[in-house]
């Protein structure tokens, strides 16, 4: 059963606060959603903030505007677009999708849930906001900020991940008939910029009045978490080697796997323990005197950088390359990146 209320408070909040994206059609400005751009934008928020991605998707629709011209692209093109971004699974899926789009659909993204999680990448999130963001279904949209506005309007007291079905059962009775894109991008607004996760705020909510968890006091609290794990750790070694006219010596990643198809510094594989040393030429290796933590969804990883200075002549070994001019630490995934800047600060 549909619920009649909540959808027409937060359609007339939106109309009024709707965040500018670039992505977005604003509500009422008569423009059509690009379906590219919506499916593009919803690829790289997966795991990542707005603000982290507005400057690559600028970036990725000037250098290619259309699911055609991404489908064209080199491999090795979009993945340096994509570095920093992190998850770079999605780098490789949007160029999968993409490839499918334009080769096998005409340039045409599906318009049903189904057809869209046919796609390679796209999964019932992102399914269901690309249905009804462009394609106005009326289909239900959950991420984290969904989750934290409906356990809230609802006063959920149970623990996340356990009460994630439940907070969707929830949300299906919102999404109403009429503006289910416009709703959907609503509910998100609302989590990201008033029921924020902490300090909500409650006094300018619209949905303050029939929200359960305020009633009660407990809206902060709320949705409640599941003890944390600890992340086991992960120990490794990069090679950071430095010809004379500036140039680093480069691995490119396997296609899959962690950081798959990525650009990145020589190094073993990483393990529970310190793995032993394998430098991938001969040269006067140094320790840096510090490490690169970085934590992974799933682990947390610790590498120690070691660096070397060699002549022009040297030939990169086999599988490896030198970078070419106009090379930056930027042009890494974030972890080799940080091993980078901190090998070149020991010059």
């Amino acid at each position: 059963m549909r619920d009649s209320v909540i959808a027409p408070i937060l359609l007339g909040w939106y109309d009024r606060h709707a965040r500018a994206l670039p992505w977005r059609v604003p509500p009422h400005s008569g423009g059509v959603a690009d379906p590219y751009r919506i499916w593009l934008s919803e690829v790289m928020l997966q795991q990542t903030t707005v603000a982290a991605v507005r400057d690559y998707f600028h970036r990725f629709t000037t250098r290619w505007p259309t699911v055609t011209d991404l489908a064209a692209a080199a491999d090795g093109d979009v993945m340096a677009e994509w570095a920093g971004l992190g998850y770079y699974a999605r780098a490789r899926n949007l160029l999968a999708c993409a490839r499918r789009v334009a080769g096998d659909l005409g340039g045409v993204f599906p318009d049903s849930m189904d057809g869209l999680r046919a796609l390679p990448g796209i999964g019932p999130y992102t399914a269901a906001a690309i249905a009804a963001i462009a394609f106005d279904r009326p289909e239900t949209v959950v991420d984290g900020n969904v989750e934290r506005v409906i356990a809230r309007l609802h006063a959920e007291t149970a623990a996340m991940p356990a009460v994630k079905p439940r907070l969707r059962a929830l949300a299906a009775r919102h999404t109403p008939l009429d503006r289910p894109g416009d709703y959907a991008q609503a509910v998100m607004d609302l989590g990201a910029t008033v029921c924020t996760p902490r300090k909500p705020a409650c006094a300018i909510c619209p949905l303050r009045e029939p929200c359960a968890a305020h009633a009660a006091g407990i809206a902060a609290e709320l949705p409640a978490r599941a003890p944390k794990t600890v992340r086991p750790r992960r120990f490794g070694t990069v090679y950071a080697a430095c010809r004379a006219d500036g140039a680093w010596l480069l691995e490119t990643r396997p296609p899959k796997g962690l950081l798959g198809g990525m650009l990145g510094l020589p190094g073993g594989a990483w393990a529970e323990t310190a793995p032993q040393a394998s430098p991938p030429l001969a040269a006067d290796w140094r320790d840096v005197g510090a490490t690169v933590r970085h934590v992974f969804t799933h682990f947390e990883l610790t590498l120690t950088v070691l660096t070397a200075r060699l002549p022009q002549s040297v030939a990169a070994p086999l599988g490896l390359a030198w970078s070419a001019p106009g090379f930056r630490a930027d042009d890494l995934p974030s972890v080799m990146a940080k091993a980078l800047r901190l090998a070149a600060a020991q010059d």
